[in-house]
């Protein structure tokens, strides 16, 4: 029998907020409710915005909240060599292409759009596909920076039939039955980044096989990237668990907690003499 394992992984460019707390208790009350494992994850790939302090932070709140893991925390910059493994696998099948356009040039060119592409989970819906060899080479020679993305397009040629009729388990309220994945509410994404190497797709989706998460618990904000979660776990041949999305913690003009919101902090509220229970009973738990 499959033994039940959830996970919180945080990435640690700020300190805890409400909303973290939330999405911990209900991933580690789950676990242990069911006699299983919840494991502790440090999406630490982005450098120049995680710092130690903050992953000091995160063990030390979570542990005030009465939250404990099994294994030692895995750490996301201690496992690049093996996200490598995997993109390259992806490069080889013909599924990833090198985009070079900014941000800005992007949102360009959706304005150019003749309907417009819209707003996707990550910001702009983008679809594109790879440049001439020549100038591909060109820009490579003049060592401009470039994103690989995942080709949508030569996925779903790979994939066939078979494309649209990926499904996933969600158990969460607002979401719950049977979903058909559908990857193009995300366009194009970004899989790994020439100067900071893999994303957050790839890296989270390699990392909950290797873990044998069965049951993923996050906020409802993640709902639209479990669809192309789903899809890069049929191009891997990685195992897919069971979703449950929970609704978001709101601030009391209507707002998503964030990192920003200092005065909600974890940290903030234990200088203010709060207690766990006193946590619990502010996100309704």
């Amino acid at each position: 029998m499959t033994t039940f394992t959830t996970r919180f992984a945080p990435s640690p460019t700020g300190y805890l907020h409400l909303g973290h707390a939330f999405s911990a208790l209900l991933a580690h009350d789950a676990a242990r409710k069911a006699n299983g494992r919840f494991l502790l994850r440090l999406e630490d790939i982005d450098e120049t915005r995680c710092k130690p302090e903050f992953e000091t932070a995160i063990i030390d709140d979570l542990r005030w909240l009465g939250i404990d893991w099994d294994e030692t925390p895995l750490r996301q910059s201690e496992r690049r060599a093996i996200y490598e493994t995997h993109r390259q696998r992806l490069e080889a099948d013909g599924l990833l292409y090198r985009c070079f356009k900014t941000r800005k040039e992007i949102l360009e060119d959706i304005a150019r759009a003749p309907h417009g592409a819209g707003e996707g989970p990550d910001g702009v819906i983008f679809i594109g596909a790879p440049l001439a060899q020549d100038e591909e080479q060109r820009k490579l020679a003049n060592g401009e920076s470039f994103a690989w993305r995942l080709s949508l397009k030569a996925t779903r040629e790979k994939l066939g039939v078979a494309y649209d009729a990926l499904t996933f388990i969600e158990t969460g309220e607002s979401h719950c039955g049977e979903k058909i994945a559908q990857p193009d509410l995300m366009g194009d994404v970004v899989l790994a980044r020439k100067d900071l190497g893999v994303a957050y797709h790839l890296a989270a989706v390699v990392d909950d096989a290797v873990q044998e998460v069965t049951h993923i618990i996050r906020g409802e904000d993640l709902f639209a990237s479990t669809h192309i979660h789903r899809l890069l776990q049929e191009l891997l041949n990685l195992p897919a668990p069971s979703y449950q999305h929970h609704a978001l913690i709101l601030d009391p003009d209507g707002k998503r907690y964030a990192k920003r919101d200092q005065s909600v902090t974890l940290r903030a509220l234990r200088a203010e003499r709060k207690s766990p229970e006193d946590v619990r009973r502010l996100i309704g738990l």
